[in-house]
Parts: structure tokens; sequence; C-alpha cells
């Protein structure tokens, strides 16, 4: 017996960034909103816990146990007295290392999954806790659709979408640290006295009424400079998914992957194939929002 869990990838339409912590973390604003790229993660009974890993850049996947895909499966272990001895298989489409919660949604998979081949049967509330102790993205990787998360993220709110938003995602030469983006955030902020974050009314207000001129008009990433600081090529792929059309053009999450927001399919086509032939990233992908969270196949 095995059981397979479909999970999204995410985008950042605001990520406000909040002064260091003393627990080093930093307090957010941040709007996340699912979209249709996808990791399957299956789990099947084996003699001991082990992962595996395809798709691709599946390489640079850690397959020990800081993968937070084993973390997952430990924990509900660990909380319900059993013996965690699983296969995890996944099967990467999510890109690595690029701003996307690639890993946070193979963490939240695994979970959902053992969680149905176990026949734990924990509550939502308390997969919740166990998303947000395994990272900050977690818990939106296992609800998907549209949230704010507050605190460090983990915290969130669901926020209604009123229609469909299309997106282009370029991936870049290489990926980003989370960690390294937040220090060059900290380094280039120091000294400076940052606000609290604040969610975005207008933003919230285009995402209800389905409007991608208004959520164009809304979205920021306060880690964008830190990331384009990193790398700046990023900065030439901007600017050529703007000159292709796009109503929005940001670093996804800490990066380095780049979002675009476009007006329709078309559009959407069209700044694709641009950003391709500009040479200024390594692939595409054309795709839509929002998607559902971690779902048992």
């Amino acid at each position: 017996m095995s059981v397979t869990v479909r999970v999204p990838a995410k985008v950042n339409v605001q990520l406000a960034v909040g002064g260091a912590r003393p627990d080093g973390f930093h307090d957010l604003a941040n709007v996340f909103l699912a979209v249709g790229l996808y990791d399957e993660v299956t789990v099947t009974p084996a003699e001991e816990l082990r992962i595996t890993c395809v798709g691709p850049d599946a390489a640079q996947v850690p397959l020990d146990r800081t993968n937070l895909a084993a973390r997952a499966a430990l924990e509900l272990a660990r909380r319900y007295d059993l013996d965690p001895a699983v296969h995890i298989h996944i099967a990467k489409d999510i890109p690595v290392a690029g701003g996307m919660a690639g890993g946070s949604a193979d963490g939240a998979g695994a979970l959902l999954a053992c969680d149905a081949l176990w026949g734990t049967n924990a509550s939502r509330g308390e997969l919740l806790d166990i998303c947000a102790e395994l990272g900050s993205d977690v818990p939106f990787s296992l609800v998907g659709g549209a949230a704010l998360g507050v605190g460090r993220g983990e915290q969130l709110r669901a926020l209604e979408v009123g229609g469909t938003f299309h997106w282009v995602f370029a991936m870049a030469e290489r990926g980003l640290s989370t960690p390294a983006v937040f220090r060059e955030f900290d380094r280039m902020n120091e000294g400076v006295r940052i606000p609290e974050p604040v969610a975005s009314q207008e933003l919230f207000d285009a995402l209800k009424k389905g409007d991608a001129d208004a959520l164009a008009a809304a979205v920021s990433n306060d880690l964008q400079p830190a990331a384009l600081s990193l790398f700046p090529a990023l900065a030439d792929t901007l600017a050529a998914g703007r000159a292709a059309g796009a109503l929005a053009a940001l670093v996804s999450g800490s990066g380095p992957t780049t979002a675009f927001l476009a007006s329709g399919a078309e559009s959407a086509k069209t700044v694709a194939e641009a950003l391709l032939a500009s040479g200024t990233c390594r692939s595409v992908r054309v795709t839509q929002s929002p998607a559902p969270g971690a779902t048992v196949l």
C-alpha cells in the first residue's frame, strides 16, 4: 500500500519584512498565493526511513534526515509512538532552491501522506502545528489557495480570491540560500529603523476582485533588493519580462526564481517566449493561481 499527495508551489505577492528578532527570525506580512506547479510525494511502508527523488535538479535535494519530508515523518511518528519506517519518494516539479517553497511543499506532502498511510487521523490543527515546527512556509503548503502569513509567516489567515491569475516563472542558472538572502537584508538595513510589516489592503481587494491590473500595482517584496545584491543578473531577467508586457515582475520570495504576472493566457505565452529568447534565464514555466493545497491523490 502507498499514499501519494500532490502539493503546490507558492509565489509571494507581498513579502513585507520587519527587523531581525532576538531568535534570529523576522516578523513578516507574507501574502502567499499557491500556483499550479506541483511536487508529488509518495510514501510506502519500508524496512527503514529512506528518501528518493526524481525530477529537475533532483540531485540538489538532500536525501537524509535534514529533508523536510523526512522530518515530517519523524515528528508525526514521534507524536503517535510509531516506527517511521517508510520510503518517501519525491517527484519534483517545483524549482529547487528557487524561492517557491519546494522543500516546504515536500514536508507538507509527506506529513499528509504519512497521516493517511498510518491512519493517525491527526486533526487539521495538529497537522498545522507540526508544519509550523518544520518551517515558516510549510503550513501554507498544506492549506494552499491564498493566505496572509504573519509572525514568521506560519500563522495563517485565508484570503478570498475572485478569479484566475496568469503567471510566468523564470528559473535562474543557480539557486539562492534563503538564510543568505535574509543575512544580506540585515546587512543592507544595518542601522536603519525598519517599520513593523503591514499587509496591503489594496492587495487583498485585488485578489478578492480577481483584478490582475490592481494586483500588479500592489505586489511587493522587501527581500528583492537583497536577492538582487547577491544575484545581480536577476535584474536583466526582470527587465526582459517587463519589456515583453508583463503587468508585474518580481523576485519570488527569497529568489532566485522571478515571477511575472500576465494579463491573460496569451500574454503569459508571449512573456514566456520573450524570456526564453532573452537568454537571461535557464527555463520558464507558465501556470495559473490559485491552486489547492496538499491533496491526497
